[in-house]
């Protein structure tokens, strides 16, 4: 297992679709990858084969998840968001069709007076991500 490095890290809690999540946000970015997969075994607290502990980079960027076998009354939140500076407007542009596909658009992928290129999603899964096209901040 690779040894991380970073100290403060992004924790995702999810109900059963960490796994599934992972592997998208990775599908999506350069130098991306899921680092480590703890799963729960039989007659644990959690369904057998969920995600107990996973760590997964998008960009070198460190992330932590679980799938929380416990029913809560919250999710994802958008006011806090996973910044992006994407470097070219073929990735801002396929990177925001694939987030938003299945989830719900917050501002519309367009120009705004902070920046020619700016999109703000929440995924299928609750995550809420702002995309910004690089030198437009």
């Amino acid at each position: 297992m690779k040894e991380l490095n970073q100290k403060i890290m992004t924790f995702l809690m999810f109900e059963g679709k960490a796994e599934e999540a992972m592997n998208f946000y990775t599908s999506l970015f350069d130098h991306s990858e899921i680092i480590s997969i703890k799963r729960y075994g039989a007659n644990e607290a959690g369904p057998e084969g969920s995600v107990m502990q996973a760590t997964f980079s998008l960009h070198g960027q460190v992330f932590m998840c679980i799938d929380s076998y416990v029913k809560h009354g919250f999710t994802f939140t958008p006011a806090v968001s996973l910044y992006v500076n994407c470097e070219s407007e073929a990735e801002i542009d396929r990177v925001y069709a694939a987030l938003s596909q299945g989830g719900q658009v917050l501002m519309p992928l367009g120009e705004y007076p902070f920046s020619s290129k700016f999109g703000w999603v929440a995924d299928q899964f609750g995550v809420s991500w702002q995309l910004n096209l690089s030198g437009n901040v």
